[in-house]
This record gives C-alpha cells, sequence and structure tokens, in this order.
C-alpha cells in the first residue's frame, strides 16, 4: 500500500520538524542520491531539489528492494561539497543522424564519460539524467531551445555524489567508470516519434533511440566487458531507470552483476489539494504525444491504459533485474551511500523502512500529498 508523507523540496540543514512541500512535478525535477550528482543547469535552475515520494515496501528475496532514505544530514551535505568535483567534457554521439537518435531539435544527443582505474576498471555505472517531461506541442518547443532540449547548450558537467571519484563521498564507486546520459527528448528516453512545431520546424521525440544508441556506442566503449554495472537514474532519469531496466540488464551475460538503481522515480497517481491528477495529466500526455509504447510492459498494455503502465507502481510488477527503488525519507539508521553499497554488494539483505507513517508529525498532515 502507497504512504505519502512531508515533502522535502530543497537540500538544507534546518531544525524544522516539517519541510516544505516540493513544487508540482511538471517543474524541473530534483536531484537526487547524494545531492548534485549533476548540477542544475541555468535554464533550469530549480533542477536540484529534492523530492521524497513514499514507495511499497519490499520483502527479502524480491528483485525489487525498496528503501526509504532522506538526505537531510548535514554531514553529508558538507563533505559533498567540499570535494571537488571532476569536470568530465561532453561526448556527442557518433553517426547519431544515422541511427535516428535526436535531441528535440534534431541536435545528437550526448553523454559524459569517466573512465574507471584500479579495482573498478571493469565496473560501470550509467546515470540517466533528469528533468521533468515535455506532454504538448508548446511545452516541447519551449523546452528544445535548452540544455533538456538541445546539446546545442551542453557543455561540459561536474560529476559530483554517486558519479564522485572521491573515495571519502562514493566509497563504493568512485573508481568505476562512470556514464552521465543528458537528457534532451522529454519523455524519460522512451519516446518515438516527430511532430511539427508551430515555426515549422520538426520536433524529434526519439528518447527511445536515443538510449538504444548510447548504450550501444558505451558497449563497444567496454561496458560490454563489464563485471559489474548498475544503471541509475534521477527523477524523470530515475523512471527512465524503472523503464530500461530489463533491456539493460539484458544486455549482460549471465555472470555479470547486473542492477537497477532508479532514484526518486517512483511517481504517483494520486489526486492533489484541488482534486486533480496532476501527475497522470503530464505522463497521459507525454505518453500520447511522444508514442511512448514500445518500452512499457506487455501485460499491462493487455489490461490498461499505456499512461497507466507508465507509471512505476506497474513497471516494478513486470522487472526481473535486482532493483533498489530509493526516493528519500528520514534516515535515522544509516548513509544512502552505506544503504546502496549493501544492496548491491550483498553486504545485508535487510530493507529498513526508516520512517513513521504519514502523517508522523502533525504539523505536516496538511501538505500536499504527492
Amino acid at each position: 500500500m502507497l504512504k505519502t508523507r512531508c515533502k522535502l523540496r530543497v537540500f538544507v540543514a534546518t531544525n524544522s520538524p516539517c519541510l516544505p512541500s516540493r513544487p508540482p512535478v511538471h517543474h524541473p525535477p530534483r536531484c537526487c542520491f547524494w545531492p548534485h550528482a549533476l548540477p542544475p543547469s541555468r535554464d533550469m535552475a530549480t533542477s536540484s531539489e529534492l523530492r521524497s515520494p513514499v514507495l511499497p515496501r519490499g520483502r527479502p528475496g524480491h528483485a525489487v528492494a525498496v528503501a526509504l532514505t532522506l538526505l537531510l544530514l548535514a554531514a553529508v551535505a558538507s563533505s559533498t561539497a567540499a570535494a571537488a568535483a571532476d569536470v568530465v567534457e561532453l561526448t556527442l554521439l557518433t553517426g547519431a543522424h544515422e541511427k535516428g537518435a535526436a535531441c528535440l531539435d534534431g541536435s545528437p544527443p550526448g553523454y559524459h564519460l569517466q573512465r574507471g582505474f584500479g579495482s573498478g576498471e571493469h565496473s560501470w555505472l550509467v546515470y540517466l539524467e533528469g528533468g521533468a517531461w515535455c506532454d504538448t506541442i508548446e511545452s516541447c518547443s519551449r523546452r528544445k531551445m535548452g540544455v533538456y532540449g538541445s546539446s546545442k547548450f551542453m557543455k561540459a558537467a561536474e560529476f559530483n555524489g554517486i558519479l564522485s571519484n572521491d573515495q571519502q563521498v562514493n566509497s563504493d564507486f568512485y573508481n568505476w567508470n562512470k556514464v552521465a546520459i543528458r537528457y534532451c527528448d522529454g519523455a524519460s528516453f522512451s519516446g518515438d516519434a516527430e511532430a511539427q512545431d508551430k515555426d515549422g520546424s520538426t520536433l524529434h521525440f526519439r528518447g527511445l533511440r536515443i538510449w538504444e544508441a548510447v548504450v550501444d556506442e558505451l558497449m563497444e566503449k567496454g561496458l560490454a566487458t563489464a563485471k559489474q554495472a548498475i544503471l541509475s537514474g534521477c527523477s524523470a532519469g530515475g523512471l527512465a531507470a524503472l523503464l530500461h531496466c530489463d533491456d539493460f540488464h539484458a544486455r549482460f551475460p549471465k555472470e555479470v552483476s547486473a542492477k537497477c538503481l532508479p532514484d526518486a522515480g517512483f511517481f504517483l497517481d494520486v489526486e492533489d489539494l484541488s482534486g486533480e491528477r496532476h501527475v497522470w495529466s503530464v505522463f497521459n500526455g507525454t505518453v500520447h504525444l511522444q508514442n511512448v509504447r514500445e518500452v512499457l510492459p506487455k501485460d499491462c498494455l493487455a489490461k490498461k491504459d499505456r499512461t497507466e503502465c507508465f507509471f512505476s507502481a506497474e513497471l516494478v510488477k513486470s522487472i526481473i533485474a535486482p532493483t533498489f527503488i530509493l526516493n528519500s525519507a528520514y534516515d535515522s539508521w544509516q548513509t544512502v551511500a552505506e544503504a546502496v553499497g549493501d544492496w548491491y554488494f550483498e553486504r545485508s539483505y535487510e530493507v529498513k523502512k526508516i520512517d513513521c507513517e504519514y502523517p508522523c508529525n502533525p504539523t505536516c498532515s496538511s501538505q500536499l500529498p504527492t
């Protein structure tokens, strides 16, 4: 059963027992996990905000393990900020036009690759950038004028958090090969269509082709020989990690430890305070405008509308690959880094539900239950 909690909007140290609720989902999403894995862009300044919807609790032995954690420790914030971030150059996809992979404006998609070293030379972490969705011609037209719709505006990126090469910040994955795939399609790397913009130009909804072409190129660059691999992502990228989890897992031999870590990508189909199903509305527009179909579970499509099948609650029913669903809640037991490391390296099989049921604090009970 899905529960709701008070929401964290901005990553700050605070003495307040109740934190402000997050903005509507159509706003640029939050950066997750360890804060600022990729820094927010100037045209989407709020993309560093955190969100914390709550997930159903998993049971030991299930492929989908659920972690309920909140990055609210000032020590984590200060240590992350203090660590010098590596700047990783942008790589544009080779032969993007021939592969049909394009950002909204038709420019080639891109990614940032930092090579692993030492014991992490044959381990890979692939991170899908988040950044909300565009569900109308108008919103996609605006989106193509920035980094979330065109590689023309993309630059080198700082790697922090789970992408950091600082062992003190990222003790389990610091020396892995790390890739951040930039998000420029507006449909969680899942659409496959075209539409005409109002100015007569073409809007390219090719998120699925971006995913396939970039991962194919990474396989050629060493991902195919990985001994350990993780697919992760934040917010809309977290949803994308769920959508592509089994495809990612299936690319490796059985002896390879390939797992998925969707971060803050579990969006709920619930009414807001006005009685509207806002998330459903955004997803419905996105799914139909961008022809999202191929990545959706066939069992779900046989019974339900495509929009319903785009929600994480439906996606997790069919996922085979080992998956750790991370959405933030107050962590009184261990840090997020420890929890994820314990799960991936199988140091602990216990999944801890670590905060109280909503509303655990009566001052939070009037907040938006999304």
